[in-house]
């Protein structure tokens, strides 16, 4: 389920302060920000923004 976008208006990338998109992979949902691409899981409806939980981009392909 993808976090609603008036939501996403209010949060933030914690590492980089850039704005967040949702973006599904073929396995798992993330919510990706558009600045330094860093992809944070989603989790029972839970978006973990956590600088530990991110991920690189380039290592979903």
């Amino acid at each position: 389920m993808a976090v609603d976008q008036k939501f996403l208006e209010v949060l933030a990338c914690p590492i980089c302060r850039g704005d967040l998109e949702n973006y599904k992979s073929k396995a798992k949902e993330f919510l990706k920000c558009k600045k330094c691409k860093k992809l944070y899981p989603i989790e029972d409806d839970i978006p973990i923004l956590l600088k530990d939980s991110a991920i690189e981009e380039k290592e979903m392909s």
